[in-house]
């Protein structure tokens, strides 16, 4: 008898806002003029959910300071559950790592615009990233600190 061959399935089976929120400290922001410095930190995450699913989710803060002060925060995860079977374990990390934080991140992307425009300011369209290059950086990040420590 033989082994029935699997096919590899990868599928996006639902998108969803996981965590949303969004806050001005302060009105008087609003009767100066608009000079803000931004601080946005992005991560990325994927918990297994069961044998075929896992939850990718990827997370973004974003700190506007206008003139010393904090005018706004706004804080996105937006997730997604993605079908994973078939796949070869070695490619697991990547698909986890870059190919579905790219699916993500428009969604992302959008749900920060969407929050900073409705809070009455400019519109905020976070840089495209190209997840794909992130992870190989990482990767070879990775190896290099691992080759590193054999050496030491």
């Amino acid at each position: 008898m033989s082994e029935e061959q699997v096919q590899p399935q990868l599928a996006l089976e639902r998108i969803y806002t996981k965590d949303i929120s969004f806050e001005v400290p302060g009105a008087q922001v609003f009767t100066k003029q608009w000079q803000p410095e931004l601080n946005i930190n992005l991560s990325s995450a994927a918990e297994k959910i069961d044998a075929t699913h896992y939850e990718v989710s990827l997370k973004v803060v974003v700190q506007a300071n206008n003139e010393n002060e904090t005018a706004f925060i706004v804080d996105v995860t937006q997730s997604g559950i993605f079908l994973v079977d078939g796949v070869e374990e070695d490619r697991l990390p990547y698909i986890l790592g870059a190919y579905c934080p790219n699916i993500l991140f428009p969604f992302l992307r959008e749900a920060v615009n969407d929050l900073v425009t409705k809070g009455s300011f400019p519109q905020l369209l976070l840089t495209p990233i190209n997840f794909d290059a992130e992870f190989e950086a990482n990767m070879q990040r990775l190896q290099t600190d691992a080759d590193a420590q054999g050496q030491a």
